[in-house]
This record gives C-alpha cells, structure tokens and sequence, in this order.
C-alpha cells in the first residue's frame, strides 16, 4: 500500500484575537492520495480557507503535523517553507491574481522566475501550458482584454508551469458564470485524468464539488463527512 500523497493527522488550527484563542479547526485527520480531486466543503468559518492555506503552506498549524509527499510542512522554518511552496505547488485563485501590466504569457512565466531554468527553457514550458489550456492564441493579450474564463485559464496555466506536486484551488469558479464555470472544471478534471494532477479545491457550490472525486464537509473546524463525490 503507498503512502497518501497528503497525510494530516491531529490537525488543530487557532487564531490569537483579543488575548484569547480562537479555535479554526480542531484535531483534523484528513489523507489524499495521489491523482485524487479531493472538494472541501462547508459554511462560511468552518474552516476549509484555513485547512486549504495549511496544506499549501501558507500558513502554520498550531498542533498536529502535514506531510505532503513524505515532508513534513509543519515542522519547516518560514524560509524552507517559501522554497517548499515554490517547489511544490500551483494555486488557482478565485479572481485570478494574474498582474494587468504582464501578458497572459508573463504572467504565466512568473513562477518560473524564481527557478535556474534558462530564458529558452522557460518560453517552452510557458507555450506548453497555454496550448493545453486552449489560449495559445492570446499568450499576447493583457488580462483585460480576456473574458474571465479565459482569465482563470491563464492563472491554470501558471499553476501549472512548474509541474507542482499539488494544485489547490480555492473557489475557482466562484466569479464565473455557470457555462464559464463548467469549463473551467472540465480542464481541472482534465489534469486529474489525463496528467495525474493532484487538487484540493475549497467551493461553495455542490455542482463544482461534484466534479471531484471526493468531498469532505468541515463543521466548525471538525471533519463531519467524507464521500465520493456525485457524477
């Protein structure tokens, strides 16, 4: 049997506010193997946001440990945690964050930046990705001049320019419309099926959290159901 590509175990989370401490999440044990679309769900402050900024490593857990493919992320400083994440994983935004002054192609290089690969390798891996997500013929065009779902496809593509270990995705389709939406689906379940990506997607919508093939309901910082998702 391998080992899940994520393994959570005793994961407790808690913000400091006026003095006191303010329970997130409480004593998580959560796995996600490999190649798996994984939807976490739940009502505003039950802390999915927070479980999908711990598992990307942005932020740090207060108890319990996160091992994402054999390392543990709990135990890493600030700084081997910033190279981790780099290294490691792509994330897709729910109003994009793509930079209005850079075309579609720089913003997709920009991650690239930060690794030893060539001028040449760079443009190669950048023109890959846009070719698989269908905009090769705007890799020119400034985000304001694409639709939105164009937009969120452009954000994929820099996910994924580094071929990171894990995507997380957080309410990608929330700013689209239902049509928009649905494409923007079909691609993520595309790098599922077809690269073997693995995602961990945080959405309101039980018609986004269907296209995955899992998803975990939070309650108040507590995992109360865990189910494959309904095709």
């Amino acid at each position: 049997m391998t080992a899940p590509l994520i393994a959570i175990r005793g994961l407790s989370k808690a913000y400091l506010r006026g003095g006191q401490a303010i329970p997130v999440l409480v004593g998580l044990d959560l796995e996600v193997t490999e190649g798996e679309f994984v939807a976490l769900m739940g009502p505003s402050g039950s802390g999915k946001s927070t479980l999908l900024n711990l598992i990307a490593g942005i932020d740090k857990p207060s108890a319990g440990t996160i091992a994402i493919g054999g390392v543990d992320i709990s135990r890493l400083s600030e700084g081997e945690l910033a190279d981790w994440r780099a290294a490691n994983v792509g994330f897709i935004f729910q109003f994009y964050n793509l930079l209005p002054v850079l075309s579609a192609f720089d913003n997709v290089e920009l991650p690239l930046l930060l690794t030893g690969l060539s001028s040449r390798e760079r443009r190669e891996r950048v023109a890959r990705v846009l070719d698989l997500v269908g905009l090769s013929d705007r890799a020119d065009h400034f985000p304001s001049e694409l639709s939105g779902g164009q937009q969120q496809r452009v954000a994929i593509a820099r996910a994924l320019v580094t071929d990171p270990l894990l995507i997380v995705a957080d309410e990608p389709t929330g700013d689209l419309d239902r049509a928009t939406g649905e494409e923007v689906l079909g691609l993520l379940d595309q790098l599922v099926h077809e690269l073997g990506k693995t995602i961990v997607m945080v959405t309101h919508d039980p018609k986004a959290a269907a296209r995955a093939g899992r998803m975990v309901h939070l309650e108040k910082g507590v995992l109360v159901d865990e189910a494959p998702a309904a095709h």
